[in-house]
């Protein structure tokens, strides 16, 4: 039988702090290095870009262009499924109030779903940011780094194909 009185005490910090090595450090780890993704590679290997464009009708009704995609447009990458990752892209916000934007759509090109019919739903990533950011100029590009899932999402303004919890937010630059 184990004689605990005669090991050495583990106290309360010392736990806490081993915990959040367990549970940071792979994090801290992944923030160091994440993964650079071009769009591109959002289309799954194999599905050629002039496939996921789809045709499309006018919504006279509300003065718009309604495209149409195949299933080709919904087709995701999902070895970016739970990966770390730094992209770089135009922001069209979503939730916006005086604190700043805490959901956008990360979009190829800047004016994309906002005088032009959304690009396919491959193309376009929600994302999201706690606590929320200030966006000093929306029609400059950004490198978004964060957390990806592929996740189906429609929102008022276009379907999206993956999400991304941003945990930086930077002008982008070469």
């Amino acid at each position: 039988m184990m004689n605990f009185k005669n090991t050495s005490s583990i106290n309360r910090r010392q736990m806490l702090g081993a915990a959040s090595v367990l549970v940071l450090g792979p994090r801290a780890a992944m923030a160091e290095t994440p993964l650079p993704v071009t769009w591109d590679m959002l289309i799954p290997p194999g599905v050629p870009y002039s496939e996921i464009i789809g045709e499309g009708d006018m919504d006279e009704v509300n003065d718009i262009w309604k495209p149409i995609y195949d299933a080709n447009a919904t087709k995701l990458n999902e070895a970016l499924a739970g990966a770390y990752i730094r992209m770089p892209g135009f922001i069209v916000p979503l939730d916006l109030t005086s604190a700043g934007t805490s959901a956008f759509i990360l979009v190829p090109y800047v004016g994309a779903c906002i005088h032009t019919p959304p690009p396919p739903p491959n193309q376009l990533v929600y994302t999201t940011v706690d606590p929320p950011r200030q966006i000093e100029d929306p029609w400059n590009a950004v490198w978004v780094t964060g957390t990806m899932s592929t996740q189906l999402k429609s929102t008022e303004i276009a379907e999206t194909g993956y999400a991304l919890v941003a945990d930086e937010i930077e002008l982008f630059t070469w």
